[in-house]
């Protein structure tokens, strides 16, 4: 999966974490938990 250009630019961000699970990448970060996202399908 490519990662999206938004998503990089989240990764330098401090605390900042990609992770992959179920097929779908997460942003998340410990100190700020407010700041998340997530790139992948979403299931109908």
């Amino acid at each position: 999966m490519k990662v999206l250009s938004s998503l990089k630019s989240a990764k330098t961000r401090s605390g900042c974490k990609i992770v992959k699970r179920k097929g779908r990448l997460y942003v998340i970060n410990k100190e700020n938990p407010r700041f998340k996202a997530v790139q992948g399908k979403k299931k109908r």
